[in-house]
């Protein structure tokens, strides 16, 4: 966590810096707005559009038909489809849970908030700043010259922040900065593999080995980490190659026909009693299947360069990527409202601080301290008898297998369990006054300025 901290510390000091940079080398924002729609590359088709900068291209809210972001789409995508996100995945909710008590919790995605609009100025900026100082390179449409800049023929859009850091950045500065971004990317598919290896491990290979042993799920684990790096790289070609060559969006369509679906999904388990197992069971696996057929599809008949003629079916050449997820999740909510109309909905036990409407539950305060009580002294139990199997198990003889086993993946005393008391439960659950009219100030004025940027920049 240190470490993901100062790494963003010092990515957002040289953000500013190369955003910096850039509006001086192009004359601040005004000369930004008239450079960017001269910015054309020297080599194109002067037959087609290929290569102009789109009319808009300083607007928010694009043109809801032909546009490759339609605005109503990006407004459902980004708040109900995005909501997955923010409220499912599990290195967001790691932290979450991470912190010292509730108000921490909720200040942390404030301050997530807040950060969030930075990307404005310091990437979306920066990166039209590379396409009006290199057009050539940033905006080149011709395959040959695309295959000798960045080795990808279908465009070289992806090298606009590094061709900026590299090009503007004194030495020192420029590796600093360079290395800064490397170290992200390694922390950030450092989370992603812990995250998938603890999904796979726990919620998968136990329904398979009912009886695995910790060490079991600890050699699993690894070797699943080691399984996805492999799939990561193999996967490389097909990113480079789908989507036109564009990274971002790429990576919002298979957000949007996988992960997407995850958000109507949290939103109705909130909100809604009578939404029952099953339903989300069948809605997200229907999503999934629809959005999975889309994404082969779009593997299996590739994004035409520019100025080439569209041969691709209906549903990928008339359909925008982004009105296809805003489908799924309205296939989604039927498939939850249908089944769990049919389905015999949770009693309330079972519905005792899950939902918005049940989060305080129906017992007294006495029943929820007994049941807390009993609670952590089962896990007091439970951790005393894994303990004294854990001793059992260390002072038998090892084989030559167990100590090499050993070597590699460590001694880990997996069976200890933090003895949480029902005090440390109620303070972390505590909210004084004053936190709570300080995160709520910031909650509106974080809103304010959203709406702001919003209207200035629709």
């Amino acid at each position: 966590m240190y470490t993901d901290t100062f790494q963003t510390a010092i990515m957002m000091i040289g953000a500013v810096i190369v955003t910096g940079y850039g509006f001086n080398e192009v004359g601040g924002y005004s000369n930004l707005q008239i450079k960017y729609m001269n910015s054309v590359p020297s080599v194109r088709n002067e037959n087609t559009s290929c290569g102009l900068p789109k009319q808009d291209a300083f607007h928010l809210f694009l043109d809801p038909i032909d546009s490759d972001y339609p605005w109503p789409a990006i407004v459902l995508m980004s708040t109900v489809g995005a909501a997955w996100y923010w409220c499912c995945d599990q290195m967001i909710v790691q932290r979450s849970l991470a912190a010292k008590n509730i108000s921490h919790a909720k200040g942390g995605s404030i301050l997530t908030g807040y950060f969030k609009l930075l990307p404005l100025v310091l990437l979306i900026f920066p990166g039209m700043i590379s396409r009006v100082l290199y057009p050539d390179d940033v905006a080149c449409t011709d395959p040959t010259v695309c295959e000798a800049v960045c080795d990808n023929p279908v465009g070289c859009s992806n090298i606009a922040y590094p061709k900026l850091v590299l090009e503007l950045l004194p030495y020192g500065l420029r590796g600093l900065l360079m290395v800064v971004m490397f170290s992200a990317v390694m922390s950030s598919l450092t989370s992603i593999f812990n995250s998938s290896s603890t999904i796979f491990t726990m919620d998968i290979w136990r329904r398979i080995r009912k009886d695995a042993t910790q060490r079991e799920l600890l050699v699993v684990g690894r070797v699943f980490v080691v399984f996805m790096c492999g799939v990561s790289v193999l996967w490389v070609p097909i990113i480079k190659s789908s989507s036109g060559g564009k990274l971002f969006t790429y990576m919002t369509a298979v957000e949007g026909y996988i992960a997407a679906p995850l958000g109507i999904v949290f939103l109705f388990s909130i909100f809604w009693t009578k939404t029952t197992e099953p339903a989300v069971f069948f809605g997200l696996i229907i999503a999934n299947i629809v959005g999975g057929i889309r994404l082969v599809l779009e593997f299996v008949y590739p994004t035409p360069s520019c100025g080439e003629f569209d041969e691709r079916p209906q549903i990928l050449s008339k359909m925008n990527y982004l009105y296809f997820g805003v489908m799924l999740l309205f296939i989604t909510a039927s498939v939850i409202v249908v089944v769990s109309l049919l389905t015999s909905p949770r009693n309330p036990d079972e519905l005792k601080g899950v939902t918005w409407w049940t989060r305080y539950g129906q017992e007294t305060s006495g029943e929820a301290i007994e049941c807390t009580n009993s609670n952590v002294n089962n896990d007091i139990t439970l951790g005393s008898q894994n303990r004294l199997e854990a001793d059992t198990e260390d002072k038998e003889e090892k084989t030559v297998c167990q100590k090499i086993l050993t070597v590699l993946f460590g001694k880990t005393d997996v069976h200890q369990v933090e003895e949480f008391q029902v005090e440390k439960r109620r303070k972390f659950l505590l909210q004084g006054k004053n936190s709570s009219t300080l995160l709520n100030i910031n909650a509106i004025l974080l809103m304010v300025f959203i709406a702001f940027l919003t209207g200035y920049f629709s």
